[in-house]
């Protein structure tokens, strides 16, 4: 709507000063005949902006001209920048309208607020979307020592304990930010101009170096976040999975196994009585490996395909019957 344009430019000329017809263009999606238009009619509501001809021109508010709200201190002006990620406001159907939001708020904080609200929200994020199963775990005590670098933009020693094997190793880290994924906080950041991603559960211990970072150029915490999600969220090659699960059991199964889900599922008190005692779900898993973790619910769910799945599981289940079978 027109009406909501015409208050993103006076918000965004309240935020950057000066700013050229096509920045503005460009930061609404429409024509800079548009924009123009849009002056004159602010300009004959009364409010106070001009144009400024030349090389360096541009359109601007008389200074002077702002909304502040009072009584805001600067960490609760941080506070309302830490942000959830862009696919939680996607799903959300706000993808657009967090941008909008966002100009307004700042434009309507006091100035000496600002700096620390946008670094806010350039270095903190929360994605609250799960991953691919696993238990949460409290914060480690280390995590102020992360946020200070993070704010202060300066470079970590990290002394980190790998989930994989155990092993403990040491890193000096530039770091983008820090990520709150599913009641776990992570560190993003580079290693030898690589990204990676720490879990702060796992670090031992956590040093603010006086060397500030060395951060690729270019990259904000959001682009480097999505990277590093893929490569965990997007298997490679999954290993599609069809399994029959009695009705009974069905609500059990999917909570365990929600991360592996192909798609939406019928709860089973909708499942028609024709549809029978089982139901059909479709699962998809890194490896044969992973999937033999159906083995736990026995003959409750009988897997139906890959045809190599079933011979794997049939072979775990002969030997754990014969490792029982004399009874000692």
């Amino acid at each position: 709507m027109r009406s909501d344009r015409l208050l993103s430019i006076m918000l965004l000329l309240q935020t950057h000063g000066q700013l050229p017809a096509n920045t503005l263009a460009e930061r609404l999606e429409v024509s800079v005949r548009t924009v123009m238009r849009d002056v004159e009619a602010l300009s004959a509501a009364g409010v106070p902006v001009y144009t400024v001809r030349g090389p360096h021109g541009g359109i601007a508010l008389l200074p002077g001209f702002r909304t502040d709200v009072t009584g805001l201190t600067a960490d609760e002006s941080r506070a309302l920048f830490v942000l959830l990620s862009d696919r939680a406001y996607a799903d959300l159907g706000l993808g657009r309208a967090i941008g909008s939001a966002l100009r307004k708020v700042m434009a309507a904080l006091p100035a000496p607020h600002r700096p620390d609200a946008d670094l806010a929200s350039r270095r903190i994020l929360i994605d609250p979307v799960r991953w691919r199963g696993g238990p949460s775990r409290p914060a480690t005590d280390d995590l102020g020592v992360l946020q200070r670098a993070v704010f202060t933009d300066r470079r970590l020693r990290l002394r980190y304990r790998h989930g994989d094997d155990g092993r403990v190793r040491s890193y000096t880290a530039d770091p983008y930010g820090l990520v709150h994924k599913a009641g776990v906080w992570y560190l993003v950041a580079d290693h030898r101009g690589e990204p990676r991603l720490f879990r702060a559960d796992r670090v031992l211990s956590a040093g603010v170096l006086d060397e500030p970072v060395r951060r690729r150029d270019g990259l904000e915490l959001s682009e480097v976040w999505d990277v590093l999600r893929r490569r965990i969220d997007d298997i490679p090659a999954p290993v599609p999975v069809t399994v029959a699960v009695r009705r009974e059991i069905l609500g059990r199964f999917l909570r365990v196994h929600q991360a592996d889900l192909a798609g939406p599922h019928v709860p089973a008190a909708a499942l028609p009585e024709e549809a029978g005692e089982r139901a059909t779900v479709e699962l998809r898993f890194r490896s044969l490996g992973a999937a033999q973790a159906l083995l736990a619910f026995g003959a409750d769910a009988e897997v139906l395909a890959p045809d190599e799945l079933r011979r794997a599981l049939a072979r775990r289940a002969a030997e754990a019957a014969a490792r029982y079978a004399d009874g000692t």
